[in-house]
């Protein structure tokens, strides 16, 4: 059958390979040619008018938690299987709701005793579920006294826990990395409860009541003021007794995750978009478009006998913490994140004020974060190339963690992708490069009911879908650009050490 299907598609494929020009490539550029040839504005438009009847028919959204996004999953994930993947309905958790039914408990009962006053010198750290235990602290990397400027790192490595005795309560310093990330180490380490406190600076020393936005841990957590940790910390083997006492009710949402029949399984091309709107509109820019441009694709694509395993991801709850991909990412093996040797991401491919923006996988905007993993750079000038193919300019967007690809650069999968930007200002030179009215958001509904189906700018839709076309046919052929992950992950690590 594998034959058979390669011989079909080699037969369509012959004549674009003969009317290409001596220098060009090989299959990458034949099958490239081939899908951008196939995949067609209009029928990425269809995929946003069912997204907008979903939405108009549960309730104007699609949001994580309704029945408008379980409608939208359902949609996507009938096309793949029609379409012949492999598809996978992977499960996410979310939090619903949280309330407490009584202050938390923070006392020191050895080796002194010591009440602290709660929603003073400690809050309950949202989400926390219920728990009630007493047993030795111990802390974790701490900085004490507070360095002159941000700086502990405090449970944001694995590593930050060796020798950590399970069941001991973690005590951690705020600083460097995300809440969510030193929460994570902690459970995993075996921790029965979890105090984080702040971090010392001046204007980083109280408590309040803080939320982390998602639930990683079963564990009672709450977050204390500065002297609380430096106390708890100098206290040479304090006992503690933590309670919180609190309602939390989880919801679950899936991730659709198709998967192609060919391909290498250890060379995984992994393009995702985001399903879910937020609650305030249908979202068929944000993110129908990214969406139904890869759905579009998905489906042209599907028989193509490439040599890599293509992976499309359609995630759950981008908007509201980037949930389907964190905890998607977090659920990989070593081996399986080393697999992922690319990841595209699509997030708002048509706004009405459009710019092509590709994110800096070279960080030469010098704005904001750095360069991404190894690799990062050679998806960007990817795209550069087919853009300047067309004689169409763009312009770098920063990798700030706004949109799926945040999850896989954290762990060092080269990323990028399209965005022609939200609620931002278009500026005068690029209202030059692209057209559109300068002082303007590249997206006035952003995140409003109007990002409707009359929300879309057809024409970025419709190059940009050829672009993401061409960029995942090319690797789903062809990774040589693109260094291995293992060699990327030893140069890092080289690097750091020499830094």
């Amino acid at each position: 059958m594998r034959r058979i299907v390669i011989a079909l598609i080699t037969a369509l494929a012959l004549p674009l390979a003969m009317a290409a020009p001596a220098q060009a490539g090989g299959l990458d550029d034949v099958f490239a040619k081939l899908l951008v040839k196939q995949v067609k504005g209009t029928n990425v438009n269809k995929h946003l008018q069912a997204l907008q009847a979903i939405a108009t028919a549960n309730g104007g959204n699609r949001a994580a938690g309704t029945s408008g996004y379980d409608a939208s999953r359902d949609y996507v994930a009938d096309k793949l299987r029609k379409a012949g993947y492999r598809v996978t309905l992977n499960p996410i958790n979310f939090v619903e709701s949280w309330s407490e039914n009584t202050p938390p408990t923070l006392a020191l009962t050895a080796p002194n005793a010591k009440t602290y006053v709660p929603n003073e010198d400690f809050f309950s750290f949202q989400p926390s579920p219920s728990g009630d235990v007493t047993a030795q602290v111990q802390g974790v990397d701490l900085t004490l006294p507070p360095a002159p400027a941000p700086s502990s790192t405090s449970g944001c490595e694995a590593a930050d826990f060796a020798g950590f005795v399970a069941g001991r309560i973690a005590l951690i310093q705020r600083g460097t990395c995300p809440f969510v990330t030193k929460v994570q180490n902690a459970a995993a380490a075996g921790a029965t409860g979890i105090i984080v406190f702040n971090e010392g600076q001046p204007g980083r020393t109280d408590a309040y009541a803080l939320d982390i936005g998602e639930w990683r841990a079963g564990i009672p957590m709450v977050f204390a003021d500065f002297a609380v940790g430096n106390e708890l910390a100098s206290t040479a083997g304090a006992t503690v007794h933590l309670k919180v006492d609190a309602n939390l009710v989880l919801g679950t949402d899936e991730n659709v995750i198709a998967e192609s029949r060919f391909g290498d399984p250890r060379n995984v091309v992994m393009v995702g978009a985001h399903l879910d709107s937020v609650p305030e509109g249908p979202g068929i820019n944000d993110n129908g478009s990214g969406t139904a441009a890869i759905l579009e694709i998905a489906e042209e694509m599907a028989r193509y006998p490439v040599k890599n395993k293509v992976r499309f991801a359609f995630w759950a709850a981008e908007e509201i913490g980037l949930l389907g991909s964190d905890q998607y990412v977090a659920g990989l093996s070593q081996e399986q994140r080393d697999r992922i040797r690319v990841y595209l991401n699509f997030d708002m491919v048509a706004s009405p004020n459009y710019a092509y923006k590709l994110y800096d996988g070279d960080d030469s905007d010098n704005v904001g974060s750095p360069a991404g993993p190894p690799g990062s750079a050679e998806i960007e000038k990817q795209l550069e190339a087919f853009y300047g193919s067309r004689n169409l300019p763009t312009v770098g967007t920063d990798f700030d963690g706004r949109s799926d690809y945040g999850p896989f650069i954290a762990v060092g999968i080269p990323a990028g992708g399209i965005f022609t930007g939200a609620e931002g200002i278009k500026t005068d030179e690029e209202a030059a490069l692209f057209g559109g009215t300068a002082g303007v958001a590249y997206d006035v509904c952003y995140h409003q009911a109007c990002d409707t189906i009359t929300n879309v700018n057809a024409t970025a839709l419709d190059v940009d879908s050829d672009a993401i076309a061409d960029s995942v046919a090319r690797y789903a052929f062809n990774l040589r650009s693109i260094p291995p992950r293992t060699a990327a992950r030893s140069a890092a690590a080289a690097l750091a050490t020499e830094s």
